[in-house]
């Protein structure tokens, strides 16, 4: 029994080209609906997969994780790959497809997987800001039709994506409704999703109601093997319209007691989930007085095992955390919240070191 415990929990690394064709292993990673309309997004649109492109898996990496837009088991394989060996992914979001294909192009030079992301305005602004957005179906279509330009050329640079969504408050859920439409109807023809992931940030609700939101969106999204995001605490200054630059310090650090009733009241639903718990974090680039205390996130790791007991992970870092706000921090705080088990969306550094991504057996800072 440990031993079958053991290969569940340690992916099998990707070191040749030699496993089976791409279309079944989705097969097996999503038994509700095998009937898949084609191996990859390139020969549905008859676009030529070769070189890169025609990777079955990403060397270096457990198996599941391939070039293109990840989910299901993928995504959650390269979300413990990276706490386990210790790297984050940088979060980036784009508003034009020339944004998206610097993206892939800075992930194809770093042989690295990334995380590409749009925000509800920014959805707007890659639709045309002519169009009509009333109940947000500009911002639903230029996010959509990001996913597609995102989808169509992951694969062609050969590099493993999270197709993800940015800050969603309370009144922009409608937004995600229709991406998550978009979603289960890509999900009918294809046994994946559209997006990978979408963030709900509910940070300026009551603690109870935004866990009570993220569950019924967890149950919704889990479904079809994608991952919810939550916010807890607020993240400072500003981005994308909203401003948080005068919000109170003391709402910029979560508690370990807070994280901890998030992750329990999630985990009971599914474990793809991620939690964006405050540190002191700050969007735009850091300055003036920024106190980040990457310590919070370890003390709720403890935490969390201490409740656990002896189901805790070895490592006693069960949350997946996202770091929000990251350009221009020190890099120490960086490898500090890497080690406390953040993986997700950090900015580059004061000081980027130059380092390979895993493909080539490196880590990214």
């Amino acid at each position: 029994m440990k031993f079958a415990l053991l290969l569940m929990a340690i992916p099998l690394a990707c070191n040749s080209f030699t496993f089976a064709p791409r279309v079944a292993r989705l097969s097996s990673l999503y038994a509700s609906n095998t009937e898949l309309k084609s191996e990859r997004f390139a020969d549905e649109l008859g676009i030529p997969c070769e070189d890169e492109c025609s990777m079955d898996c990403f060397p270096n990496m457990p198996e599941s994780i391939h070039p293109g837009v990840l989910s299901g088991k993928g995504l959650m394989d390269l979300l413990h790959d990276a706490k386990t060996r210790g790297y984050a992914m940088p979060a980036v979001n784009c508003v034009t497809s020339s944004s998206i294909n610097t993206c892939l192009e800075a992930a194809r030079t770093n042989d690295a997987p990334i995380m590409i992301q749009f925000s509800s305005g920014g959805s707007q602004f890659y639709a045309g800001k002519g169009l009509d957005n009333t109940n947000y179906k500009a911002a639903i279509a230029g996010a959509v039709s990001g996913a597609f330009h995102v989808r169509t050329l992951a694969e062609q640079y050969g590099v493993p994506v999270i197709l993800h969504t940015d800050h969603c408050a309370k009144g922009l859920l409608p937004w995600v409704d229709g991406l998550l439409d978009a979603s289960e109807r890509y999900y009918e023809k294809h046994g994946e999703p559209l997006f990978s992931s979408h963030m709900i940030d509910l940070s300026e609700e009551p603690i109870s109601e935004n866990i009570e939101i993220c569950e019924h969106y967890l149950r919704r999204m889990s479904k079809m093997g994608m991952v919810l995001e939550m916010e807890l605490g607020v993240t400072g200054g500003e981005e994308d319209g909203v401003n948080n630059e005068d919000v109170a310090k003391e709402d910029l650090y979560s508690k370990p007691e807070e994280i901890w009733e998030v992750y329990e009241r999630l985990s009971k639903i599914s474990d793809k989930f991620t939690i964006a718990a405050a540190f002191g974090n700050v969007h735009g680039v850091y300055a003036g007085d920024i106190d980040l205390d990457p310590e919070i996130l370890n003390k709720a790791q403890a935490y969390i095992s201490d409740k656990l007991g002896p189901s805790a992970p070895a490592d006693k870092k069960p949350a997946y955390f996202v770091f929000h706000g990251g350009s221009g921090s020190d890099l120490s705080d960086i490898r500090n919240a890497i080690d406390y088990g953040n993986i997700l969306g950090l900015g580059p550094p004061e000081e980027p070191e130059n380092t390979l991504g895993p493909r080539r057996g490196g880590l990214p800072v």
